[in-house]
């Protein structure tokens, strides 16, 4: 990526002055949870006991993303990525995720819109080998403008299959690549690629495509690595959602270095040059073309790297911050 940090910075952009403050943004989830005496057993889903199994749920939605799709009356991939952003959280866990509920809050019905979003709920179910058990389409014109997605998913998981959840010094690193800019950081990246362009203009990286079409690309589902993943002898994974390379900490206070990472999507250095964003900045945001990371012993790791499309990127030391590309993330 290319380093901003010597240019002028009046036009620089951070995710917090674009509106999404990561910070503030956990320090309200931990206050919910506190109010209520929340007893998550994971960091990715909920845990209930059922006996010999664990009944895992996860909920999440397609946040800003859904505002490019209208832009560009596009809404045939924003269902894949409502259903990617629940199953890997549950894949991150260990868990198998077995059924889906939607929810659509609408100012105003559009047949359209709401078939075309059911097609890419279709597609993301498939992928994932989910099964659909119902939803909800709320109209509510004096409360949403536009409409809003979201959904939560259930999944199984025999208790020994639950992911320990806590990285070891001395384990290493195998990352696997994104789609693209997923579902995260999207109120940055519309504010930067927007400065100087349209969404309908093409896109520098690949002119048969448009800007708004790139952004869209689908979430990537990772279920198909949770076989290998128990097989290989994975000790904790991490999401790399919302907050971008600092996921990774989810994994337990450790030092992850990272020393050789995956290529960044083209969409990414485009976000960063027109919106002048630093380096830090972007991998505190986005993926940076690396969606999904797994820890696990060093004698094991070529197995699953054989088994899978995984590439080892680095190590986990002692400590507690991400090592990336000169970057020191804590």
């Amino acid at each position: 990526m290319t380093d901003h940090a010597d240019d002028g910075n009046d036009d620089r952009l951070t995710y917090a002055e674009t509106g999404v403050d990561i910070e503030a943004s956990e320090d309200a989830t931990a206050a919910l949870l506190e109010a209520f005496g929340s007893d998550l057993t994971t960091e990715y889903a909920g845990l209930l006991d059922i006996g010999d199994r664990y009944l895992a749920l996860a909920t999440d939605g397609v946040g800003t993303k859904l505002m490019v799709a209208e832009a560009i009356s596009n809404f045939s991939t924003i269902g894949i990525d409502c259903i990617a952003m629940n199953v890997n959280d549950l894949v991150a866990a260990g868990v198998e995720p077995v059924a889906f509920v939607d929810y659509l809050a609408i100012d105003d019905p559009d047949e359209q819109l709401t078939n075309e979003i059911g097609e890419g709920l279709a597609v993301g179910l498939e992928e994932s080998g989910m099964t659909l058990l119902g939803g909800e389409t709320a109209v509510m014109p004096d409360v949403i403008d536009g409409f809003d997605l979201a959904g939560t998913c259930a999944g199984l998981a025999a208790k020994d299959e639950i992911l320990e959840g806590e990285a070891k010094v001395g384990d290493v690193l195998v990352g696997f690549a994104s789609n693209g800019i997923h579902s995260n950081g999207l109120t940055l990246a519309r504010e930067a690629v927007t400065r100087d362009h349209e969404y309908t203009d093409p896109f520098p990286g690949d002119e048969s495509r448009t800007i708004g079409e790139e952004l869209l690309r689908p979430t990537r589902i990772y279920t198909d690595l949770l076989e290998p993943m128990r097989e290989h002898g994975v000790r904790a994974a991490a999401h790399v959602t919302g907050g971008g390379w600092t996921n990774l900490l989810r994994m337990g206070d450790r030092e992850y270095v990272i020393d050789n990472p995956l290529p960044a999507q083209p969409i990414f250095e485009f976000v960063q040059e027109e919106g002048n964003v630093t380096d830090e900045e972007m991998h505190r945001t986005f993926n940076m073309g690396t969606g999904f990371v797994v820890a696990l012993p060093e004698d094991r790791a070529g197995d699953l790297v054989d088994a899978t499309d995984g590439q080892l990127i680095g190590r986990v030391e002692e400590g507690a911050s991400v090592e990336i590309r000169g970057l020191s993330l804590a």
